[in-house]
């Protein structure tokens, strides 16, 4: 994962495509890995290499109504993640290299099960919002 002021180029496409102009772009490195880069209105964008990654971290996103990850430093996390509760946190934590779902487990002496639920939290929170959006057609 990275920071990113990437522009979007001819050998990039749409990963996927969400509501209010946030998007995952699935670019084509020389070396024939793919990245994603997560991309949002007001926001410095981030490279992940892995998709379920860059799709939990736009479902992180939308729960919180966005944030901005500049100016937090490389360890540190945005107040509008700590501010929504343990389970955003926790799908938070899951976007960082490193980071999996038995670490998280074990920071917080919980069974990897609960991670998991709290993680579908997220992801259905975020799937509500966006339907929101599309039904008051706001996008």
């Amino acid at each position: 994962m990275s920071q990113t002021d990437h522009p979007t180029t001819e050998t990039d496409s749409t990963y996927r495509e969400y509501v209010l102009g946030v998007r995952i772009l699935e670019e084509n490195g020389v070396d024939g890995d793919a990245r994603y880069r997560f991309e949002a209105p007001d926001h410095c964008g981030i490279a992940f290499d892995d998709a379920e990654d860059a799709t939990l971290y736009a479902d992180v996103y939308f729960d919180v109504n966005g944030f901005e990850e500049a100016g937090t430093g490389e360890r540190g996390v945005p107040p509008a993640i700590i501010q929504a509760g343990r389970d955003t946190l926790v799908a938070y934590f899951l976007t960082r290299p490193g980071i999996d779902v038995h670490w998280v487990a074990s920071f917080y002496g919980e069974k990897p099960e609960k991670v998991q639920r709290y993680v579908s939290r997220v992801r259905k929170r975020a799937a509500n919002i966006r339907d929101g959006v599309r039904e008051r057609d706001l996008s």
